[in-house]
């Protein structure tokens, strides 16, 4: 959000407001993630040619059999052909 602030894209007060809601949700670290990191979250960046970053939601929306929210088009595509469920758009 740093960066949309100093870009203009956002306001001070808009990042202030969304931090807020960021901090009122109950999230969750997935206790796995780092075993499958560092092997099948690889092999689905490969195999999709995506980054390690979007591969790591792809693997665990496999894994927790969980639709994937995102507007990444390489992302959305890896995600169809996994048979993911996407939401939005």
């Amino acid at each position: 959000m740093s960066v949309a602030l100093r870009r203009g894209r956002i306001t001070a007060l808009r990042r202030r407001d969304s931090i807020l809601d960021l901090k009122s949700l109950a999230i969750l670290c997935d206790p796995h993630t780092n075993e499958a990191a560092w092997e099948r979250t690889l092999d689905l960046a490969d195999f999709h040619r995506l980054t390690v970053y979007d591969a790591t939601y792809l693997e665990l929306a496999l894994r927790r059999s969980i639709p994937l929210a995102t507007r990444d088009g390489d992302l959305r595509k890896a995600a169809i052909l996994e048979d993911i469920g996407l939401l939005g758009m």
